[in-house]
């Protein structure tokens, strides 16, 4: 099972930003998926390699240094499980629950701004003003650049 789909030499990270792995912090895999395809040079256009949004919260919410995460992604290259393993050393040999469910209620609870939000939805063709929250008009945008690429003839 792939993390993106190949488009040309460029991969776009589907892995939604509301996706945990065996820790159970959510948006973790996305973050390794675009460290990963940015480290090799294949990272879909348009996409953070290391962005301000839920990157920089994931990095944040689980107690890591921005700068030696990058470095052990780029220079290690691991699988997802054994960046979860260095998360895990990285705070002492655990993540406390607390602190995981922390994050995942920031990543929930995370609503883009409504200009932002309403660009999105009409963007995508989403009509509901409801939907304002990030991880899911994320993943919209993400089957959008999908279709554009490969679904509508691209």
């Amino acid at each position: 099972m792939s993390s993106g789909v190949t488009t040309s030499t460029k991969v776009i990270p589907l892995i939604s930003s509301g996706t945990a792995g065996p820790l159970g912090a959510l948006h973790l895999p996305r973050l390794w998926a675009k460290l990963t395809l940015g480290s090799a040079g294949r990272l879909a256009d348009g996409y953070d390699f290391c962005g301000a949004g839920f990157d920089q919260m994931t990095i944040d919410g689980l107690g890591l240094d921005r700068e030696k995460t990058i470095a052990y992604v780029r220079d290690s290259k691991p699988t997802y499980l054994q960046f979860e393993r260095w998360v895990v050393a990285q705070n002492g040999g655990n993540v406390p629950k607390e602190t995981i469910d922390a994050h995942n209620r920031a990543i929930t609870g995370y609503n883009h701004a409504d200009d932002l939000a309403a660009d999105m939805r009409k963007s995508s063709g989403h009509d509901d003003p409801a939907t304002k929250d990030a991880v899911t008009l994320n993943m919209l945008e993400d089957l959008d650049e999908l279709h554009a690429q490969v679904g509508a003839g691209g």
